[in-house]
């Protein structure tokens, strides 16, 4: 029973890791791509910020299609926008763990080089907030207790005509 509890949270990290590399990679590029053309530091003042928000927001959207159907699918329940409100939340709480990484290297250690945002907010807040997304996915938003105590949505029974058929 034990093993088979490690062998299901194991499995559940490395979908968490898959669906979050490919979220990885989005949020990387799109950042890379916005800071290094329209918000360029050098030429919007915090931009390298603006860019993480949005490159985050794009990986969010990729990671809660592979978290919902993949990695959590077991555990989701049949509301669907409650669960998207609460992925939502705790995204954003991530995000801002990237942030405050991000900002606390370009603005308080003066380390702006476009390695060092990237190094600040896509190694070590991706980490960091990595770490506060899977607990919190997995003892609130896709708990399987909540699944257990969720409404089952009721199938309709398939359309019968009152007209009988000869």
């Amino acid at each position: 029973m034990r093993r088979n509890r490690i062998v299901g949270l194991l499995k559940q990290i490395l979908a968490f890791g898959t669906v979050g590399g490919i979220g990885f990679v989005l949020d990387v590029s799109v950042f890379t791509l916005l800071r290094e053309t329209a918000l360029s530091p050098t030429h919007v003042h915090g931009g390298a910020i603006i860019a993480k928000i949005i490159s985050t927001t794009v990986a969010i959207a990729a990671n809660w299609v592979g978290n919902r159907y993949w990695t959590f699918g077991r555990d989701r329940t049949t509301n669907s926008a409650v669960e998207a409100i609460e992925f939502a939340a705790v995204s954003i709480l991530g995000m801002l763990v990237g942030l405050a990484c991000l900002g606390f290297s370009h603005y308080v250690l003066g380390l702006r080089s476009v390695l060092d945002d990237n190094l600040s907010s896509n190694v070590v807040g991706l980490i960091l907030g990595s770490a506060v997304r899977f607990v919190l996915y997995r003892s609130w938003v896709y708990s399987p207790r909540r699944r257990r105590n969720a409404p089952v949505a009721e199938v309709p029974a398939p359309f019968t005509s009152p007209i009988p058929t000869v």
